[in-house]
């Protein structure tokens, strides 16, 4: 069970969504928040939340992550079916979330984020470098510079630009000590190759 609020458009008419997504579910605005967890389980069944039984008496325009959607994430964990929160629903907003592409030379990739260390997060997974490095290893491009594969931060050396999969499975840029983001003057959007070492 996921209860989601990331939710910039609160008090506007966006829907309020629970849904099945492989044997998970969510609760969540409608705003797409949900795209990439669809893109790899598609729902199973989404319903609209609104039944006023599993909210709050009193939803506030400005507050409805406390007043509808935990109330709705309570009641499912409490083991309510999620058709009974509201009417279902086919249709939900899908945001475009960039993809990596494979060339003849290798993967394609970019920035998505950058974290608060400066660590700049891509859109490469680890089942897709590991899949490409396995037939004769990889170097990451940024530009001109080659960042060798590390497995912790502290393998690389002080001052080092290097790539690493951090936390969510993606690679990373980072410089061990520093910010990546400082230091290479890149963020989001920013093109990240793989290839094979020279």
């Amino acid at each position: 069970m996921f209860l989601v609020v990331v939710d910039p458009g609160v008090g506007s008419p966006r829907r309020a969504i629970a849904a099945e997504a492989g044997e998970v579910r969510f609760v969540a605005p409608d705003n797409g928040v949900l795209s990439v967890v669809f893109d790899e389980a598609p729902p199973k069944r989404i319903v609209e939340l609104t039944d006023r039984r599993y909210a709050r008496p009193t939803v506030s325009r400005t507050f409805e992550g406390r007043d509808r959607f935990a109330p709705a994430a309570g009641w499912l964990a409490k083991g309510v079916a999620l058709t009974a929160l509201g009417r279902p629903t086919t249709a939900w907003q899908k945001l475009e979330v960039p993809r990596p592409q494979a060339t003849s030379e290798g993967l394609d990739g970019e920035v998505l984020q950058t974290d608060r260390f400066g660590n700049l997060i891509t859109n490469l997974d680890r089942k897709a470098v590991e899949g490409f490095a396995a037939s004769g290893g990889a170097v990451v491009l940024v530009g001109e510079l080659a960042a060798r594969i590390v497995q912790t931060y502290g393998e690389a050396r002080a001052g080092e630009v290097c790539a690493l999969f951090g936390s969510t499975d993606h690679l990373e840029l980072a410089v061990n000590g520093d910010s990546a983001a400082s230091r290479l003057g890149l963020g989001r959007g920013a093109v990240v190759r793989i290839r094979r070492p020279t």
